[in-house]
């Protein structure tokens, strides 16, 4: 008996269930839209380039535009406010930092606890630099006069060294 010919599954639902749940993975990752209204094309244009440069609080490694999370959505809502109110990007990048910390900054200000954020990759650039050029880049020493002669001698007889090897 087939499976198929029992009717218990038809092909057509089968095909069904694996294009939605091919397809829902797809729509989850759809960016979110908030329907807020600015006096000005260039208010506009400001909003939209601060929540880019925010990371959401919650998700990792999302910014405010993309996340879909409730945190994400007042902070938007929050710089919304700010940008009609004409604050300055200054003020509003003050503002989410002193609330959210340095996460919620994409780069982060050179300060002495981040220190290592911004020179870490320099240093390890450096010592892996040293660490080619000294293991990697060993040549055998290099003969004396003394014995690049004895060499030549003994190729020119064609005998072995005198160790015996």
């Amino acid at each position: 008996m087939n499976f198929f010919q029992n009717n218990y599954l038809p092909v057509r639902y089968i095909t069904v269930l694996l294009l939605l749940a091919l397809l829902s993975p797809g729509m989850a990752a759809q960016g979110v839209i908030d329907a807020f209204e600015f006096e000005s094309v260039e208010q506009e244009a400001r909003y939209q380039s601060l929540v880019a440069i925010f990371r959401c609080p919650k998700c990792l490694n999302t910014n405010l535009a993309g996340s879909d999370g409730p945190i994400a959505s007042d902070l938007r809502r929050e710089i919304h406010r700010m940008v009609k109110e004409e604050q300055s990007d200054a003020y509003i990048s003050g503002f989410m930092q002193s609330r959210y910390g340095d996460f919620v900054l994409y780069d982060p200000p050179f300060r002495v606890d981040t220190w290592i954020l911004w020179l870490g990759p320099l240093v390890f650039l450096i010592l892996g630099l040293a660490f080619l050029r000294r293991f990697l880049g060993q040549r055998e020493p290099a003969m004396t006069d003394e014995e690049r002669n004895e060499l030549d001698q003994l190729l020119a007889r064609g005998e072995r060294s005198p160790s015996g090897e």
